[in-house]
């Protein structure tokens, strides 16, 4: 429990000055790179405060200049932390619609275009979060996304939800397949234990939409990229 006691207490003491200057600097420049860069910083700090490597290969198949939509499998709460403060410029997030109403956290979410969803599953909510998440990529912003939709307890891929994939046809944004393992072991689900050791994150080639005839086709695609990079028993 001491690596969890390290992490929590970085984010705690960290995350309010980040609050503090970052909030009134946005508001009057109207620029939240400032804010971004220290919340990523914080992020970065407290993953190797818990004692957690990160192992990162890749990073030099993200097309220049061009938002992209990153979608990574998800085995763990350490996987945002570790990912995002690799991911190259700035990245909004789909997130639980819940997460936006934290007191702070969900107005800085908001600030740096976070995408809320819905659990409800309704057509209408997950139109308006398409719709959202393709403003986001208009204004050269990446969309990171999991699309497995939840944490795998066992570690394995469980199926994607389609409405990634649908933001990526609707806007021929490049899709960068990201393979997370590692955190699996060190942060499981359910348990608020970390243990120390090395995460390791793999950015794929992008994988384009267009190169495919269904939107299924173009799932097993990214499905099969982001496989590739697992060990063996985490591919399902």
């Amino acid at each position: 429990m001491i690596a969890s006691l390290k992490i929590f207490l970085c984010y705690a003491l960290l995350s309010p000055i980040a609050g503090l200057l970052g909030f009134p600097w946005t508001w009057i420049t109207g620029d939240i790179t400032f804010l971004y860069c220290f919340s990523m910083w914080i992020a970065a700090l407290g993953v190797r405060a818990a004692g957690i490597g990160v192992d990162v290969e890749g990073l030099e198949n993200f097309p220049a200049d061009r938002a992209c939509v990153i979608m990574a499998n998800h085995v763990s709460n350490l996987d945002p932390p570790v990912l995002l403060p690799l991911v190259p410029g700035r990245t909004a997030v789909f997130v639980k619609k819940v997460l936006m109403k934290i007191p702070f956290i969900g107005m800085g979410m908001r600030m740096g275009g976070f995408v809320p969803v819905e659990r409800s599953g309704s057509r209408e909510a997950a139109i308006e979060s398409i719709r959202r998440a393709r403003a986001v990529l208009a204004s050269g912003v990446h969309i990171t996304s999991f699309p497995e939709g939840t944490r795998s307890r066992s570690g394995t891929m469980l199926p994607f939800k389609k409405g990634p994939f649908y933001l990526a046809q609707e806007t021929n944004a490049p899709i960068i397949p990201v393979s997370i393992y590692g955190t699996e072991a060190m942060m499981r689900k359910g348990s608020l234990a970390i243990t120390p050791g090395v995460a390791h994150v793999h950015f794929h080639p992008p994988v384009f939409a267009a190169d495919f005839p269904t939107r299924e086709a173009l799932m097993d695609a990214v499905r099969r990229a982001i496989a590739a990079g697992l060990p063996e028993w985490m591919r399902g």
